[in-house]
């Protein structure tokens, strides 16, 4: 081990400052200053019930219509958010509406349970 670091030359500080630049420039590039933060619409919120003897958790507060639009839309089903699947496990099962109506008067597409006498 001391013969590898023995051929090493002292570090050059003009390439030292060089890569040190380097990597301010790119931290910089892809960092960025976020002061708007809000619920995120796709994530399910579970509400915290309230102490019933408290006096502050019982004064009634005006409801904010977009903060209860974003919580009744974070709870809906992802077929009634997207009009389209967003993943692929989606996919399955997504129209479930039946292709053909159902007609229980044709025997050709309808076999309903019968009672027999071994099944009694």
């Amino acid at each position: 081990m001391a013969a590898r670091s023995a051929g090493k030359e002292p570090p050059d500080p003009v390439r030292q400052n060089r890569l040190l630049c380097e990597r301010v420039r790119k931290e910089l590039q892809y960092q960025g200053l976020h002061t708007q933060y809000g619920l995120n619409p796709l994530r399910r919120v579970h509400t915290i019930t309230k102490k019933p003897m408290s006096w502050h958790d019982n004064i009634e507060e005006p409801a904010d219509a977009k903060f209860l639009n974003l919580i009744h839309h974070a709870a809906l089903e992802p077929t009634k958010k997207y009009s389209e699947p967003q993943t692929e496990s989606q996919e399955i099962g997504w129209n479930t509406t039946p292709l053909i109506h159902m007609d229980r008067t044709d025997c050709r597409l309808y076999f309903p349970r019968q009672r027999t006498e071994i099944t009694k």
